[in-house]
């Protein structure tokens, strides 16, 4: 995508984020979301950017006054740094890029994981088929959680790797629960992800970027949580 037009689609998206009011991506604007398209950052990642600082600013009260979209930069350099984390993408580390934030403690995360697993269920984002298979993983890390603040050396290096063999297995059920059509268009918007990075990337690098992308993109549309931790 030339970066005009990867403009004109945060323009566009901006404007129907803002209940159809147009505001420009021109002068600092326009540099500002170029900067993005040359740093590689996907166009959905930049939506779930904005969509995240929009959120926010309605977690305030009523919307006060038409968004721009500069105020969305430390959400979408957030989203994208995460993204590029997940899919194993290396870049160039850019002045914009943000550091990461500091990674919950073991029992946050089991704690997280846990109400993001009965949220998931409880919104109807996946099947009955899950039940049992959220079930024993809550059981399990119930029983973690208990224990995971205390642990050290070899006992939390194998409950990690335990949170890493529950998390390749929900996924995998989860992939398993979408049709044919549905793992197709998940696969498309993944090599649409990938496409900036392409060219200097290996291909079995690729491939596992590629699987981490599908991967994710399922995490999200099922809105099942990442056990695996670290």
């Amino acid at each position: 995508m030339e970066i005009s037009e990867f403009c004109r689609e945060i323009e566009s998206y901006l404007c129907r984020k803002n209940d159809g009011h147009l505001i420009r991506v021109t002068g600092p604007s326009f540099d500002l979301v170029a900067g993005w398209a040359a740093q590689g950052v996907p166009l959905k990642i930049a939506f779930s950017g904005i969509d995240r600082y929009f959120e926010r600013y309605y977690r305030h009260g009523p919307r006060r006054r038409p968004v721009r979209i500069d105020f969305c930069e430390a959400d979408v350099l957030d989203v994208f740094d995460e993204w590029r984390r997940a899919v194993g993408v290396v870049t160039a580390v850019s002045p914009g890029i943000p550091a990461a934030p500091r990674q919950a403690s073991l029992p946050e995360h089991l704690e997280r994981v846990v109400v993001r697993l009965t949220a998931a269920r409880a919104g109807g984002t996946i099947g009955a088929a899950f039940d049992e298979l959220i079930d024993r993983i809550a059981t399990e890390l119930d029983a973690a959680r208990a224990k995971a603040g205390g642990l050290r050396g070899d006992a939390r290096r194998e409950l990690i790797a335990r949170l890493a063999a529950l998390d390749d297995e929900l996924i995998r059920r989860a992939r398993e629960t979408l049709d044919d059509q549905v793992r197709a268009d998940l696969a498309r918007d993944a090599d649409e992800e990938l496409t900036p990075f392409r060219h200097g990337m290996a291909p079995e690098p690729l491939s596992r970027a590629r699987e981490a992308a599908i991967d994710r993109l399922v995490r999200e549309r099922c809105g099942l949580p990442t056990i695996a931790f670290g």
